[in-house]
């Protein structure tokens, strides 16, 4: 497995630590719910720095860019960001990223999933014919997401910019806790606000901003955030996890994505996707909320009232917010409509659902 520059961190805390995407990561600290409510409340921080990042320069770099993602990247100047996906030959996703601008038509950077890093840096560079400047900085860049209501609060202390007025999906780039060359950016994976910031681990560096940030944050009882919680906060607001609710198989029209599927532009899989949205999708990605008591599970069939498979669920939890279990899971179209009976098959029991809105809170 290997280690962040924060994994000592993790394990001096008294994590409970575990392999996630070939990561030794910190599943939780104090508990899921605790954790949960830490970052709803108030403000936790947590270590994604096993995500991957990929630095693409040079006068091609944007047409690379607006050949294999789905979104348009034309559309972003300098210091904003975008959300994404990188879409196979078949109607499938590859993954789900963020495309940062840091200098338009020149620089940019690509944030992918951990588990993803050699597969979308293969793909990328099956399509790069001219010749784009490509790096794989993921293992020398930290990235810790501080989210909460009072993330940019704490932190605000310390650096001179402006970054408790960051507009969403912005960001910028100076000095951070005496560290030079951080890249704050207000995006996060749990609804609750805050930001994400990127660095490089040089001269001890990591271990400065981990203690700067923690000690700025004690007022607001800052708390580090394991995975598990991670996985809570982000089902909450119904984002896609890849793996779970996305994949090689999955259309990101099927998915609730088609307002990062832009046609005016060409891409991998666009005529596909263009078709999908001409006549329609078999399946659709809803949410939905347990009536009955029991908690879905990936994989669990979704079935009718009559105990006909209609779909499956993708991600499943108990909602710490709501107090309720909540899921993700493909649907037949026909029975994707809100309020909608559904029920989930559970140790061979129909257990009762029924279709949500998205976010659930």
């Amino acid at each position: 497995m290997k280690n962040t520059p924060f994994t000592h961190k993790h394990i001096e805390l008294g994590a409970k630590m575990a392999e996630f995407a070939g990561y030794n990561m910190p599943i939780s600290y104090t508990g899921i719910n605790d954790e949960h409510f830490a970052v709803r409340n108030s403000v936790g921080v947590f270590d994604v720095s096993h995500m991957g990042e990929f630095m693409l320069k040079g006068d091609g770099a944007l047409d690379l860019i607006q050949r294999v993602t789905s979104n348009d990247a034309s559309k972003l100047t300098d210091g904003k960001a975008q959300y994404s996906c990188l879409p196979n030959d078949n109607g499938g996703i590859v993954d789900d990223l963020l495309v940062y601008c840091v200098e338009a038509n020149k620089v940019y950077m690509l944030v992918v999933n951990a588990s993803n890093i050699e597969k979308d840096w293969n793909w990328i560079s099956k399509h790069n014919t001219a010749n784009v400047e490509m790096h794989n900085v993921s293992d020398k860049t930290c990235l810790l997401a501080i989210q909460g209501p009072n993330a940019t609060k704490a932190l605000q202390t310390l650096t001179d910019m402006d970054i408790m007025n960051l507009k969403y999906y912005t960001f910028t780039k100076g000095i951070f806790a005496s560290v030079d060359n951080v890249l704050v950016s207000a995006t996060g994976y749990t609804g609750a606000g805050g930001v994400e910031i990127y660095f490089r681990d040089e001269n001890d560096d990591a271990n400065k901003i981990w203690d700067a940030i923690f000690e700025a944050g004690k007022s607001y009882n800052i708390k580090p955030i394991g995975l598990g919680a991670r996985d809570t906060l982000r089902l909450e607001m119904g984002f896609c996890l890849y793996g779970n609710d996305i994949d090689d198989t999955t259309s990101p029209l099927e998915a609730g994505l088609g307002w990062i599927t832009k046609f005016t532009k060409d891409f991998t899989s666009k005529a596909i996707f263009e078709k999908q949205k001409a006549d329609g999708v078999e399946r659709k990605l809803v949410g939905f909320e347990m009536i009955d008591r029991g908690i879905p599970r990936h994989d669990y069939l979704i079935k009718d009232a009559c105990g006909n498979a209609i779909g499956k669920v993708c991600s499943g939890t108990q909602s710490p917010s709501l107090n309720k279990a909540i899921g993700l899971g493909y649907v037949a179209v026909e029975h994707a409509a809100i309020d909608g009976d559904i029920f989930i098959e559970i140790r061979n029991n129909l257990v009762k659902a029924k279709v949500a809105k998205i976010p659930f809170a």
